[in-house]
């Protein structure tokens, strides 16, 4: 008889070491911020210490952006970021969603232009299904806050 062992397609590849586990996740956090974050700081009052960019187009813009956002489409940065926004504040970038590069792109070329800059992890997308309010051409809007993307409760408390 044969006992052949067979290892799972999570532990194909072993876990880090916890020293370098707790280095990824912590650069993560400098890059990364996620909307329920954004929006909590947002929603804070006064004055929460980085701009939010939106790089979409502007038909992607006039469609839904979070309220104060600055529209700098990713192409026009290099020619546009330094009458827009101001390098001593950091900047928060985002586009579609999840499945879209945008705000990675946006990103970079900010960071290469010598900006502080994070990317908000789910974008409009996500600021949408979460129920934050945002604004379109026709004016401020909300939906419902979508229960697969968004607590119930309110706070997911992570």
């Amino acid at each position: 008889m044969s006992t052949e062992t067979s290892v799972n397609p999570v532990l194909r590849t072993a876990p880090a070491a916890p020293a370098e586990a707790a280095a990824y996740f912590r650069a993560s956090l400098a890059f990364h911020a996620d909307v329920s974050d954004v929006a909590a700081a947002l929603a804070a009052g006064g004055d929460p210490g980085f701009v939010v960019v939106d790089s979409r187009s502007t038909e992607s813009w006039d469609q839904g952006h979070l309220p104060g956002a600055v529209h700098l489409p990713t192409a026009l940065i290099p020619e546009q970021a330094g009458q827009l926004l101001d390098r001593s504040v950091p900047v928060v970038t985002y586009c579609w969603g999840p499945g879209c590069n945008g705000a990675t792109r946006a990103a970079l070329a900010l960071a290469e232009l010598g900006y502080q800059v994070k990317e908000m992890l789910g974008g409009f997308e996500y600021w949408a299904r979460e129920g934050f309010a945002y604004e379109t051409w026709q004016g401020p809007a909300r939906r419902d806050a979508d229960p697969l993307t968004a607590p119930l409760a309110g706070e997911c408390g992570c």
